[in-house]
């Protein structure tokens, strides 16, 4: 036995000291996503919906909100809209969408989290087939859709996931938004497998569709520059889009996850443009040479190097890839070392995400699965279309092992699985699940993670830099070595997860340093911090957070 077999089979053998249990019911949510399909298999109808944690009305308290499909036009059966959900601080959640504004019927897809007017209250972009909606937070338990006031509006496309980043980093956050194929229901293509009844498309079948970047002006206004910043690439097909700082330098850049397409690395050159450098930076394709199907994505530094990494999923017989981040700046594909690709071969995945989900100071990679088409089931082989989803358990030793069976039967369950995003709505210290399915049901998986086990939480807020501190680089640093996480939205697929980032401490009390780097070049270094919880406002202390 090699010693990498040794130490999967040693981590399939042990505890992995946390367990996924399904609270959906229990918490009172019972969203259900409308896919619209009526039969004419609609090339959108398989792509969502996303989820996102916010805490809207700023009590401490994550709340949930959901974007939903519709039916199509000459096919109305039912009204289906946004969804949100206040959290009652005591494990269950009320569904809050009319009262706030948010009963608004789109063909939303993903959601993005963000203050983009600095006012202390988040708001809410929603990405859609057709018009893309911004909502912005009142602050009085109300949002109001400030689209057209925003300069958002008259550009429809087939948009997907989106995120909120200071690129110029004036302290105020700018927005991206990833779009897919150039589809319509007008022009529809007619595509089959027998070559009589109709079948969903593959991207193939559409032209591609440039991501769209769109700068914070300031007083509410945003202005289009996706040509003179050099992201304009009509052949993308975007689903999935992630904040890396490729220089290391401080200035965000992007990676953007396309559908048979070569993915996109987007190097900020501090002066309000960018350098694509995908293929140099090795992200662009697969370790053979070929562009897959990326859906999902999420960059962290699972590896403890300083350096974050980036996961993609990917089609089912393609692998999911984890790309390790090298000291000179290229990244290499280290899904088959680590495990994370001979497990992940027959899945097709959409949202993933980073997180410690054993509080051991290791970041640990989720991600959901699930087919695009029912009739997959009737094509042979081994892909089915509901799937059960991964959860990785990194060993620190390089090695991750698939603990999903072991954490809770009813997150290995097989699902339909679209939208992931993270976040600890009970305030109990460690990371919780929350995923959504495709023309199903959503799911809300609670963390318990073993006694004894500790975390170290940082919610940061920006004066100088963004309110959201999005951009800001935290690491903490104990005798076991270092550990960093990034402030960012957007990530996963569709998805948005909390803002707050989470250290685990393992069986420790405290870490000897916390050091935040915040995006206005300022840098603060806190020492002998305890575990628990912390709110740092940019040129303040440290100081415990008590939710209200």
């Amino acid at each position: 036995m090699t010693r990498r077999s040794f130490l999967r089979a040693a981590l399939a053998r042990r505890d992995p000291g946390f367990r996924l249990v399904d609270v959906t019911s229990a918490a009172g949510l019972n969203f259900r996503h409308n896919s619209g399909a009526f039969g004419a298999k609609y090339l959108p109808e398989t792509m969502g919906p996303g989820c996102a944690f916010i805490d809207y009305d700023q009590d401490g308290w994550l709340d949930i909100v959901f974007a939903n499909g519709c039916d199509w036009d000459g096919h109305k059966r039912q009204s289906s809209t946004l969804r949100l959900y206040r959290n009652n601080r005591n494990g269950t959640f009320t569904d809050v969408t009319a009262t706030v504004g948010l009963d608004v019927e789109m063909y939303a897809m993903g959601v993005a989290v963000g203050d983009y007017d600095n006012d202390g209250y988040p708001d809410l972009f929603v990405t859609a087939v057709g018009q893309n909606r911004l909502f912005r937070n009142t602050g009085k338990g109300r949002f109001t859709d400030v689209t057209r006031a925003a300069g958002l509006i008259g550009r429809t496309a087939f948009s997907t996931s989106a995120m909120w980043l200071d690129y110029d980093r004036d302290g105020l956050l700018d927005l991206f938004v990833c779009n897919y194929v150039q589809w319509s229901a007008a022009h529809d293509v007619f595509c089959s497998l027998d070559g009589k009844n109709k079948s969903y498309c593959t991207p193939e079948a559409y032209r591609g569709s440039t991501c769209w970047l769109f700068r914070n002006r300031g007083g509410g206004r945003f202005e289009d520059v996706t040509a003179s910043s050099g992201i304009f690439d009509s052949s993308s097909k975007s689903l999935g889009v992630t904040l890396v700082d490729y220089d290391r330098n401080g200035w965000p850049g992007l990676v953007v996850a396309n559908d048979t397409q070569p993915n996109k690395v987007y190097r900020n050159l501090r002066n309000g443009k960018f350098e694509e450098v995908g293929v140099r930076a090795g992200l662009a394709f697969s370790d053979d040479g070929k562009a897959r199907a990326g859906m999902g994505i999420d960059a962290g530094d699972f590896e403890n190097s300083g350096y974050p990494g980036v996961a993609i999923t990917n089609f089912d017989n393609e692998m999911m890839a984890l790309y390790r981040a090298r000291p000179d700046g290229v990244f290499s594909d280290a899904a088959g070392r680590t495990g994370v690709g001979a497990a992940s071969r027959s899945s097709l995945g959409f949202g993933c995400l980073f997180f410690d989900a054993d509080l051991d100071g290791w970041l640990d990679l989720a991600a959901v699965n699930g087919h695009i088409d029912e009739t997959v089931r009737s094509l042979g082989g081994r892909a089915r279309y509901a799937q059960a989803p991964h959860l990785f358990l990194n060993s620190g030793r390089g090695v991750f092992d698939d603990v999903a069976r072991q954490v809770g039967t009813e997150f290995a369950a097989p699902k339909v699985a679209r939208g992931l995003a993270c976040g600890d709505f009970d305030n109990d210290g460690d990371v919780d699940l929350l995923l959504t399915e495709n023309q199903g049901p959503a799911r809300l998986y609670r963390n318990d993670v073993a006694a004894g086990r500790h975390s170290l939480r940082v919610l940061l807020q920006g004066t100088k830099s963004n309110r959201d501190a999005i951009g800001a680089v935290v690491r903490v640093f104990t005798p076991e070595g270092g550990q960093m996480r990034t402030v960012k939205s957007g990530s996963s697929y569709l998805s948005q997860s909390e803002l707050a980032v989470t250290f685990g401490l393992g069986s420790r009390e405290s870490a000897n340093r916390v050091v935040v780097e915040w995006p206005s070049g300022v840098v603060a270094e806190f020492k002998n911090v305890r575990r628990g919880a912390y709110r740092l406002v940019e040129g303040g202390p440290l100081e415990s957070f008590r939710p209200r």
